[in-house]
């Protein structure tokens, strides 16, 4: 495992890292931009072209089986929602009315968004749907209600061994601001005020026939931003949070639970490498994940964390804020995010200025298969994996039993996607701006894949 590359003093702006300062040098070398020692540069999107959602319409999606987005069983029309949920999760699915929109866009088309919305009042149109946009040279995520999603992922498999990596500018998916997390504008950890904003109509168990403002708030749980975050399959797109947590291979994200003060998160301060209650920190934590084969929850999906910071690396319990980003210093100090798959490991990389400790670059490397603890659905192709992970996973509710049979079986290939934005169709809420998203391949390497 890496760490800390090198960071300056406490909440200064110092030293610019080792990672940063060679990008500048090779640039400032007649180098293109963007280029990385070791790494070849094989595609890039600055954004500095228009990019509009509005050119694409809203399509009404079924999520069933004929449904483009249909994956498995925890899809959002799932068995495995019928059967904690009983009938009365049918009933209330009947009341969701989801629409979709994707489009290819960079060069050759290696980048998708991927859009979706509910229709809550049936009039036939989305309401307060996601935009895509491009302003000012960066990429606009705007998410004005939490029912939807939006995303930019990778539209062809990425390569066997890759760097993918995204500039952040701006982000506005809650944590405090200015020591609170209720807002001057009235906004509730990032979330619009006024209604009832629930989980519904997905859940791992507990009244399904409840009114849909009877369920979970969204609103006082949580609002957070995927980073960055490799998925195992392919047309990666908003779905329920219960879905996306059993399809991460790697994740860096944002997990803000508002005025949380339980014992299910902790907070990593890098400067003293100790761990401190979540409320030590700002709300606006980084969670670098790497997803291994056991099971999280025993009632829902989702696959146990291998957690590495400088406080060393925690498997499972409480939920670790690697490093707390700073938002007020947006746009003027960005964020950069990257995963890299390399030499039979995944590297997860984040460099900017962070709370305690200035400016910095932190770097965490796991093995696919590292002290017995593999990464999450790891191989590319079937013959790089033995089956020895493999297992059924097993349900039960009103709806009867369900078995997922063969989790990660012998045969089994999974591509590499990558996931930028919010994929979650009932949690989050808010505004980001990223850029320069780029894609590198070792210099030497010829492997295939990519954009093509």
């Amino acid at each position: 495992m890496q760490g800390l590359v090198r960071a300056g003093a406490a909440f200064t702006i110092p030293l610019v890292l080792s990672v940063t300062a060679g990008t500048a040098a090779a640039e400032a070398g007649g180098a293109p931009p963007g280029a990385r020692p070791g790494w070849r540069l094989i595609a890039a999107e600055p954004f500095d072209r228009r990019l509009d959602d509005a050119r694409v319409p809203w399509r009404s999606d079924g999520d069933g089986p004929g449904s483009p987005y249909d994956v498995d069983m925890y899809d959002n029309d799932g068995a495995y929602f019928a059967t904690v949920g009983g009938p009365a999760f049918r009933t209330q699915l009947a009341k969701v009315r989801t629409y979709r929109k994707a489009f290819a866009f960079g060069r050759r088309g290696w980048l998708t968004a991927e859009l979706a919305a509910r229709d809550g009042d049936g009039d036939g149109r989305p309401d307060r749907p996601p935009t895509l946009t491009s302003r000012h040279g960066a990429a606009d995520l705007d998410e004005p209600d939490y029912r939807g999603g939006v995303v930019i992922r990778s539209t062809r498999d990425l390569p066997a061994e890759y760097r993918i990596e995204m500039t952040l500018r701006g982000l506005d998916f809650g944590g405090e601001r200015n020591g609170s997390w209720d807002y001057p504008d009235g906004r509730i950890n990032g979330y619009a005020s006024g209604g009832c904003k629930t989980v519904f109509p997905w859940a791992s168990g507990g009244d399904f026939s409840r009114p849909e403002c009877a369920w979970a708030d969204a609103r006082t749980d949580s609002n957070g931003f995927y980073y960055m975050s490799i998925m195992d399959y392919r047309r990666v797109a908003p779905h329920n949070n219960v879905f996306v947590h059993g399809h991460r291979k790697v994740a860096m994200d944002g997990y803000n639970r508002y005025k949380y003060t339980g014992s299910g998160l902790k907070y990593c301060n890098p400067a003293t490498r100790r761990y401190e209650p979540y409320s030590a920190g700002t709300g606006n934590g980084v969670n670098a994940i790497f997803m291994t084969d056991d099971r999280r929850y025993p009632a829902m999906p989702g696959t146990e964390y291998l957690m590495q910071s400088e406080c060393g690396l925690a498997k499972g319990g409480a939920i670790v804020s690697t490093v707390d980003l700073r938002p007020e210093l947006l746009p003027e100090n960005p964020y950069t995010f990257a995963i890299e798959r390399r030499n039979g490991a995944y590297t997860m990389e984040m460099s900017g200025v962070f709370a305690h400790v200035g400016r910095a670059t932190f770097r965490y490397t796991r093995r696919f298969v590292q002290d017995g603890e593999p990464i999450w659905h790891y191989n590319q192709k079937s013959d790089a994996y033995d089956g020895r992970y493999n297992a059924d996973w097993t349900w039960k509710g009103p709806g009867g039993t369900l078995v997922d049979h063969d989790t990660w079986p012998a045969g089994s290939a999974y591509p590499d996607r990558f996931m930028i934005g919010d994929p979650h169709m009932n949690f989050y809420e808010g505004r980001a701006q990223v850029d320069d998203i780029r894609l590198y391949t070792p210099e030497k390497s010829r492997s295939t894949g990519g954009p093509g």
